[in-house]
């Protein structure tokens, strides 16, 4: 098939390429994602992080994928090795995962060793495809027949993760390798899926979205309208039972209302987040104005009902699944990490194609929160569950329950590469540009640079952020004609001000003016804790109180209140305090520099001391809480 691709990713100079990030579209949005190759960060919280994943993770990971028998399956698929394959039916998705964190990593900081490993880890699956442009190790073998239970096989959805990195690897590299294999299996899921179908398959969608997703980006990348067309029709195959039909159930895989019907999100978490976000891509990318409502309307509802404070979605382990209205138990809580990637996914499309500052709130709630507690702080160890409470003397009955502590791996290893891509391709996710100016929705250090319709905008930010509220806005160079510079000031921020001038929480404070280089603005956002209640409706939480500071939602671990039996406390909410003076001890043995620690009283006047949720069980894995009764 002719690929009619889009250069407008490329810079002027052929020699610097300029690296679109994982969502480029092709359409006219509100907001305009920056290139990849255009954020920078620089020294400070997030850098540490990317790093970690870097330096830790990313390699470990490869290593993983060896040891768990992952590239063995494409060593016997591609006819190199014998024996049986091994792993969950998915397993070829990890090794895609991984691909796509090498090749954003790459982006950010090119090696000739992680592109040597990239490449040939790419010729291996290149090796494995099928002459019709089918590629999946596992199924045919274990199975003995292609697309036979679609309920549960994950073709598709391991045909999107390739799919996603081949495109990551175009941009990253600008190699063809694996973006030619993902073009033969898209091509192959044209013929055989969808209106123009001539096989028995055509009225089938997968157990496991996200080919939505992928098509969608691998017709942004080609400029090949059939990609985005078959992603189009996915998404309006969905919920009519027709996965009932081998057994599924239709709650579980999203498959019992219509997505243009649907008023909330259900079943399992993962699934729905990512059919969400690959239904928004073909909204933006098909101008479907009430498509793209609904999905408003199904992120509203889920965020007011059914996320926890930290963001984590999914309240069941029975299904890895969403739970009723107000369902969100904390020593229960599933909260797979996956889930919280897939709302940052979601939410990330949703602020580019409305511009509303909510979903900014919600990727920097996931971000920090739900997302981040997911990895160990030195990378290379990982939580697939993110409960919100460990209880005294729980007992790790199987691997993914937390008391174990962060796993190096998984035999369902989905959550691993996914926080590894999820790093790697970070600074995509911090600022965008319209023709009138720039929106910073993020805060790190860094520089960046945008293209208005007055000219170039570059920018350097610095800040401690979270510890720190003062977030410094210089200007690098700016064109001669006025730009508006706008900063989003979260909803939990009152009090913020913008050179000294008072902001309204939960918008963007901006600036319209001739920017010179060496001016500045100087943002100032207040992180006094401050105490958060339960909604009355959440019965597991009536009567407690959870303390949040800025960004983040501070856990209390056992081994922080010595002679305390945490299970058994209650704090007395106004003794709320912060701990900046005494938290050297905590800072240096969780390698976090700057940490702020928060205090709260029992009514008998023992302290309490609080750490960040995401830095939970890096010391040892003890009792923790969330949400402490109020006496």
């Amino acid at each position: 098939m002719t690929i009619d691709t889009d250069n407008s990713h490329l810079a002027d100079d052929a020699t610097t390429p300029t690296v679109a990030g994982p969502a480029h579209p092709r359409a006219t949005t509100t907001l305009r994602p920056l290139a990849l190759s255009d954020v920078r960060l620089g020294d400070g919280f997030w850098l540490e992080r990317q790093r970690a994943n870097r330096d830790v993770s990313i390699p470990d990971g490869l290593r993983q994928l060896h040891d768990a028998g992952n590239l063995h399956n494409f060593e016997v698929a591609a006819g190199r090795a014998d024996g049986d394959v091994i792993g969950p039916i998915f397993a070829d998705s990890d090794v895609y995962k991984w691909l796509e964190a090498a090749a954003w990593e790459y982006a950010r900081e090119p090696d000739s060793s992680l592109l040597d490993d990239q490449l040939r880890v790419t010729e291996l699956v290149a090796a494995a495809q099928e002459s019709d442009g089918y590629l999946n190790t596992v199924v045919p073998r274990r199975e003995g027949e292609r697309y036979g239970h679609p309920e549960r096989n994950h073709e598709h959805y391991c045909a999107g993760h390739l799919i996603q990195a081949g495109v990551a690897q175009k941009r990253a590299t600008g190699r063809d390798d694996l973006l030619n294999v993902a073009v033969k299996v898209a091509d192959h899921l044209v013929r055989e899926f969808g209106p123009r179908s001539a096989t028995g398959s055509a009225g089938d969608v997968d157990g496991h979205p996200v080919i939505e997703t992928a098509l969608v980006e691998l017709y942004r990348e080609t400029g090949t309208r059939d990609y985005l067309d078959l992603a189009a029709w996915f998404v309006d195959a969905r919920g009519h039972d027709s996965l009932e039909r081998f057994g599924g159930n239709s709650t579980y895989l999203s498959d019992r209302v219509p997505v243009r019907e649907a008023t909330t999100l259900e079943g399992h978490a993962v699934r729905a987040v990512y059919l969400t976000t690959g239904a928004t891509d073909v909204a933006i990318e098909t101008g479907d104005d009430a498509l793209l409502a609904a999905l408003g309307a199904q992120y509203d509802h889920m965020s007011a009902t059914k996320q926890y404070v930290t963001g984590g979605l999914g309240a069941r382990w029975d299904g890895e699944a969403f739970g009723d209205e107000y369902e969100l138990p904390s020593d229960r809580a599933y909260a797979e990490t996956c889930a919280a990637i897939g709302a940052v996914q979601w939410a990330w499309r949703m602020l580019l194609a409305t511009g509303e500052a909510s979903y900014g709130d919600q990727i920097e709630r996931l971000l920090f929160n739900g997302f981040l507690a997911g990895v160990s702080l030195r990378g290379g160890d990982y939580f697939y569950v993110n409960p919100l409470q460990v209880r005294h003397d729980a007992h790790a009955d199987e691997e993914r329950n937390p008391k174990n502590g962060r796993l190096r791996w998984f035999g369902c290893a989905c959550c691993p590469p996914n926080i590894m891509r999820t790093l790697s391709s970070l600074g995509g996710y911090l600022a965008t540009s319209t023709g009138d100016g720039v929106q910073l929705h993020q805060y790190a250090s860094g520089t960046l640079r945008a293209t208005t319709d007055a000219g170039d905008l570059e920018l350097r930010v610095e800040t401690a952020y979270p510890w720190n509220g003062r977030v410094r806005v210089t200007v690098v160079a700016a064109p001669e004609a006025p730009v508006t510079l706008s900063l989003r000031i979260p909803a939990w921020a009152a009090g913020a001000t913008l050179d000294g001038a008072a902001t309204q929480p939960g918008g963007y404070a901006r600036i319209t003016r001739s920017f010179a280089a060496g001016d500045a603005l100087v943002l100032e956002l207040p992180l006094a804790p401050r105490i958060t209640r339960p909604h009355s409706r959440v019965d597991a939480l009536r009567g407690t109180v959870a303390v949040e500071r800025g960004p983040l939602v501070y856990a209390f671990e056992a081994q922080d209140q010595p002679g305390l039996v945490l299970d058994d406390v209650a704090v007395d909410a106004a003794s709320l305090s912060e701990q900046a003076e005494a938290s050297v001890a905590e800072a240096r043995e969780l390698a976090l520099p700057g940490l702020v620690t928060v205090s709260l009283r029992t009514p008998c006047g023992d302290a309490l001391t609080g750490i960040p949720y995401f830095a939970w069980a890096n010391r040892t894995v003890d009792d923790m809480r969330v949400w402490l009764p109020e006496g």
